[in-house]
C-alpha cells in the first residue's frame, strides 16, 4: 500500500453530522461527483499510516458531502475523524482527456524553455478562476508564474518529468 502522502487528497472531515456517526466532508476535488460513488478512502491512523475507511452512503448537503463510514456509528466515533484528510489511491482516479493532467502529475516537473535552458521546477498549479491555470515555477531566480495554456506550454512529457514552454518576455535569458 502507498504511503498516505503519496495518495491523492480529495477532502477533509469537517465535523460530525447527525447522530449515527455520519461526517460532513469538505470536498477538495474538482470532480465532486466522485463522492456519490466513493466506496473507500484512506485516513491517517494514530501512527500516521493509511487506514482504510469503507463508505456505506454519501449525499450532498449544504455545499459539502455527508459520508457514513462502516463501523463509525456514534457522534463520538465521528468526532475522532474531525480534521482528518480523506485520500484515495492514484489508481482510483478517473482517466482524463488527452492533454489534461492532474495537479499532482505536474508538480515537481522540470521546466525548460524551447532551447533547453532550465527555468526551474513546478512547485504548484494555481487556480485563478480564469480559463487557464497558472504554473508556479521555482528556480534559481525565484518564482515565475506562467499560464498553463497552449500559447506558452509546448510539451508536457510525464515520462521524462519535464515541461517545455515558451520563455515569457519577463523572464531573463540565462
Amino acid at each position: 500500500m502507498a504511503e498516505l502522502a503519496e495518495m491523492i487528497l480529495i477532502g477533509r472531515v469537517v465535523k460530525p453530522q447527525g447522530r449515527r456517526g455520519e461526517v460532513a466532508v469538505e470536498a477538495f476535488s474538482d470532480r465532486p461527483h466522485r463522492f456519490a460513488s466513493l466506496r473507500r478512502a484512506f485516513v491517517a491512523d494514530e501512527d500516521g499510516s493509511p487506514r482504510e475507511v469503507r463508505v456505506t452512503s454519501s449525499w450532498p448537503h449544504k455545499g459539502r458531502y455527508v459520508l457514513k463510514f462502516e463501523g463509525v456509528d456514534s457522534i463520538d466515533d465521528a468526532e475522532r475523524l474531525r480534521g482528518r484528510e480523506l485520500r484515495i489511491g492514484e489508481e482510483e482516479l478517473e482517466a482524463l482527456p488527452e492533454g489534461s493532467y492532474y495537479h499532482h502529475q505536474i508538480a515537481g516537473l522540470r521546466v525548460e524553455d524551447e532551447h533547453g535552458a532550465v527555468l526551474g521546477v513546478v512547485d504548484s498549479v494555481m487556480e485563478t478562476g480564469a480559463e487557464a491555470r497558472v504554473l508556479v515555477i521555482r528556480g534559481t531566480d525565484g518564482e515565475i508564474l506562467v499560464p498553463f495554456a497552449a500559447s506558452f506550454v509546448r510539451l508536457v512529457d510525464l515520462d521524462a518529468s519535464r515541461i517545455v514552454l515558451v520563455r515569457p518576455e519577463y523572464v531573463g535569458a540565462n
